[in-house]
């Protein structure tokens, strides 16, 4: 099929496209806060004529799914949102998910703008979310929207989703595959900078208790520091990244220094200058391989802590006590030969004129709750870039919104199929 009408139509809406991302971006939807981004989104859909499905998540409808892994109690007036295009029958179907969840600004005097303000300039459009991932969620609105507005059938159909939670775990992404959503493919732009991500790296997020002795900082010798014993915790995960990164030969793993890390995210201990602290507690962040469970991970990070008490003996009678919260993401994979891969790899080729570069992801998405949980194979591939992500200044290129749609649209139509008249 000659794509050329869809392609005129994305980049005729080029002011539309900006001005779309920067309503999104101006509602801060950060956790707690996603119902006026979401309520852009419905409008929009509607505006294209898909059929919404709209609703609040109840915990009690997903909290004994194992993959559910959130610390959050109350969704009420945040909801999810599912744009159906429905296709003529036959063909293949899509999910095209995004999560409308973003993470809090930091700092705003390191913005050089108000990081909810949208503001366009010189090709980009900055704000929190602009990368990660409303640009890429405009992208997939631009994408159906031009498939509609040129009078394309598809067989098959199409799944828009506008989740929230991604950012602490993906119960949204939950939410909508136990609601019945599944499809023979999915694509979430998540922000590659145009690059295919077949494989997506897990993580779990983990907490380690370390104990000390108190004593007065006059006679330290008495007690026994926590953070000195907190340092040698942390010596042993650094050890432990070194032996789990040492011998990846994954060649989609060949551009990442680091493919699976451990981050110490957060350390404290100790209340008063004058005190030998007795407790400290370590936060952070384990990565997860495409080819590896969630379970054996755990068991590796225990092991890897029971060895402590090899070099130091305070750590037998005192061992450290790991926890488990917060979210988590499950790692996923398709095949470099799947029909899909090949069809997005296609699309993609008829764009650019080049073949895709294609790598591994360094972070966790909601792929994995998409392939682990219902078998649903998945691409990420969107417009922005991970090193905008989750910084001051975060930006997209307005471009790239448009080129990744290009690429997304035909996409769809080669994997939905076209029904001709």
């Amino acid at each position: 099929m000659d794509n050329t009408a869809v392609k005129e139509w994305i980049y005729s809406q080029e002011t539309q496209a900006v001005r779309l991302l920067q309503k999104l971006i101006q509602e801060k939807s950060v956790r707690g806060q996603e119902s006026k981004a979401q309520a852009v989104i419905i409008e929009k859909c509607r505006e294209i004529g898909l059929q919404l499905d709209i609703w609040e998540i109840q915990k009690k409808d997903i909290m004994n799914h194992p993959f559910y892994r959130c610390d959050r109690d109350d969704f009420s007036g945040n909801p999810n949102v599912i744009g159906v295009l429905k296709g003529q029958g036959g063909g293949r179907s899509i999910i095209l998910n995004g999560h409308i969840d973003v993470v809090p600004e930091g700092d705003e005097a390191a913005w050089n703008v108000d990081p909810f303000s949208g503001v366009h300039r010189n090709g980009k459009v900055f704000g929190r979310g602009a990368t990660d991932m409303k640009g890429g969620t405009v992208a997939l609105l631009l994408a159906i929207e031009a498939l509609k507005a040129t009078g394309v059938l598809l067989k098959g159909d199409i799944i828009f989703q506008s989740v929230i939670e991604e950012e602490s775990g993906g119960a949204g992404t939950l939410a909508a595959l136990l609601r019945g959503y599944t499809a023979d493919g999915a694509i979430i732009p998540e922000p590659t900078n145009l690059k295919l991500f077949p494989k997506q790296q897990g993580s779990m997020w983990f907490r380690i208790l370390v104990k000390g002795k108190q004593a007065h900082g006059g006679t330290r010798y008495e007690g026994v520091n926590a953070i000195e014993k907190g340092l040698e915790v942390v010596k042993r995960l650094q050890d432990l990244e070194k032996k789990r990164n040492e011998n990846v030969l994954d060649p989609l793993y060949g551009n990442i220094p680091i493919p699976f890390p451990i981050n110490i995210g957060k350390f404290e201990s100790g209340k008063w200058p004058s005190s030998v602290p007795d407790l400290a507690v370590i936060e952070g962040r384990i990565g997860v391989g495409p080819h590896e469970t969630m379970e054996g991970v755990e068991k590796e990070l225990q092991y890897c802590l029971e060895g402590l008490s090899e070099k130091d003996r305070w750590f037998e009678d005192h061992p450290v006590t790991l926890e488990w919260f917060g979210g988590r993401w499950q790692p996923g994979s398709i095949e470099s030969d799947h029909p899909f891969m090949e069809a997005v790899s296609e699309a993609y080729l008829e764009v650019f004129d080049s073949p895709p570069v294609i790598e591994a992801s360094p972070w966790g998405t909601d792929g994995g709750i998409l392939s682990k949980g219902g078998n649903i194979p998945v691409i990420i591939f969107g417009p922005g870039t991970t090193e905008s992500a989750h910084d001051a200044n975060e930006f997209i290129e307005v471009r790239k919104i448009l080129q990744s749609a290009e690429v997304i649209a035909s996409a769809v139509i080669k994997w939905c199929e076209v029904e001709y008249q």
